[in-house]
């Protein structure tokens, strides 16, 4: 082997632990029953009106429309993600969805994730799409120790797989880390740092799971659930025609309405009333 040094040394040196990483991935993506179709959809259902695509009689097939309606967003690179209340809105039976989400997540389909915006709010995302999130996020750490980068394999390959509920005591996360090599606590601090893992307050021994880059989308979220709850508030009969509502767009979200609409609609603070004229939207006196 040829160990030229000169400037672009160190860059070959991190890409070439990115590319073990990424190998790594790959081995797990295989594993688990491809969910590709999640995201062959047909193009004319990306523009379908919500009307037309609210209800569902199956939560899988539910989960792939809402990810390839989910909107495209500028500034952040996160894949697409479903919140459950979202299906709520649109599988009628909540019992079910809630089974049928155990069920993909023990089949490694989909991941879980508790988010900070709100005491019953969970995020659904693809495996793929997860292993991808954390890929796209490890290109763009800067690390000069040669062992660092190794990590997010072990994470990916032992962590991932095998710890399926939304959080992880730091003990076990050693453990199952420790199953690809030795681990320090450097360690930790880069999967916290590339936003794979956050601290729980009420305990700081205990780690949730989490999806790189979110943070300023969540705070989209609750700013977009207000502006949009507000809105229809200050309306006459604090209501509107779904069809023209969809259309409005939100000052203060990078998420389209359509988004905060079937949230809303799944947490029951929005209801949706059949028309002659089409689906109306109203809001839930508190």
């Amino acid at each position: 082997m040829n160990d030229n040094p000169g400037p672009s040394s160190a860059d070959e040196k991190k890409r070439k632990r990115v590319a073990e990483t990424q190998s790594d991935s790959t081995t797990v993506s295989t594993a688990a029953p491809t969910v590709s179709d999640a995201a062959d959809v047909d193009d004319d259902d990306d523009i379908l009106s919500l009307e037309k695509s609210l209800s569902f009689s199956d939560t899988l097939v539910a989960l792939r429309m809402m990810r390839a309606q989910f909107p495209k967003l500028h500034k952040v690179s996160v894949l697409p993600f479903i919140l459950r209340s979202q299906l709520y809105s649109s599988v009628k039976d909540r019992t079910q969805v809630d089974r049928d989400l155990e069920t993909l997540k023990r089949d490694g389909v989909l991941r879980v994730f508790k988010l900070n915006t709100g005491q019953d709010d969970n995020a659904i995302m693809f495996l793929d799409d997860y292993i991808q999130q954390i890929d796209c996020v490890l290109k763009k750490i800067d690390s000069n120790k040669e062992g660092d980068f190794a990590v997010f394999g072990w994470f990916k390959k032992h962590v991932v797989m095998s710890k399926l509920e939304p959080s992880i005591s730091h003990q076990e996360l050693w453990s199952l880390l420790s199953v690809g090599g030795k681990v320090k606590d450097d360690h930790i601090s880069l999967l916290i740092n590339a936003g794979v893992l956050t601290r729980q307050l009420i305990d700081q021994r205990m780690y949730w799971f989490a999806i790189p880059n979110i943070g300023s989308i969540l705070k989209g979220l609750s700013q977009g659930r207000k502006e949009l709850l507000s809105f229809l508030n200050r309306r006459k009969y604090k209501e509107m025609m779904l069809a023209p509502l969809e259309k409005k767009r939100l000052r203060f979200s990078p998420l389209d309405v359509r988004f905060h609409l079937r949230d809303l609609i799944g947490s029951g603070h929005l209801r949706t009333v059949q028309t002659p004229s089409g689906l109306l939207v109203r809001a839930v006196k508190d």
